[in-house]
């Protein structure tokens, strides 16, 4: 534990490891798969899908995560000049998508997943475009209910956000049969 004192950047990668184990399962399993299909990582449809219909379902993910790219180069831009439209339309299209999928059970696994996927200039938009999403008409409303309630205030009334990267990027892991002697 000294060690982690003396750095506290290893304290805060344990946290976020922690938060992540916090998640269920379907979600943990979710967030590993859309980090590989939107940093690139690995032969993400070959890896993750265990039937065609998810292997359509992430063909269908790969398209649109296609405007990461987009978001992550607005976000890199000073928070006091970046306009909300341009960014604020493809995030909540995004979300929109994600909240959908059913995996993501509320606003710490979708913030987990975002400052991940898009980086930490994100995080002072992902309130306003959680709450937007949460609230579209396609998603059901006792979905639209739980994801809601799982927003506090304080979040919401969030005076500032931290710009430090994530230092725990959850991947795949293989399975390893255990011999029992």
């Amino acid at each position: 534990m000294a060690t982690l004192a003396k750095h506290p950047q290893g304290s805060s990668i344990i946290e976020e490891m922690k938060e992540f184990a916090g998640f269920p399962k379907a979600t943990q399993r979710y967030i590993r798969r859309s980090l590989d299909i939107g940093l690139g990582r690995n032969e993400t449809v070959r890896r993750w899908a265990r039937d065609a219909s998810e292997a359509a379902g992430m063909r269908i993910q790969l398209l649109v995560y296609g405007r990461l790219q987009q978001l992550r180069e607005l976000v890199a831009e000073p928070q006091e000049l970046l306009p909300a439209e341009p960014l604020m339309a493809p995030l909540i299209a995004l979300t929109a998508y994600d909240l959908a999928q059913g995996r993501i059970n509320g606003f710490t696994a979708y913030r987990f997943l975002y400052e991940r996927l898009i980086g930490p200039g994100v995080r002072p938009w992902l309130p306003a475009a959680f709450c937007a999403a949460a609230t579209l008409p396609s998603l059901h409303p006792e979905l639209r209910r739980n994801l809601l309630r799982t927003m506090d205030e304080a979040t919401a009334m969030a005076p500032g956000w931290s710009l430090r990267e994530p230092g725990f990027m959850p991947e795949w892991v293989e399975k390893v049969e255990v011999e029992v002697a």
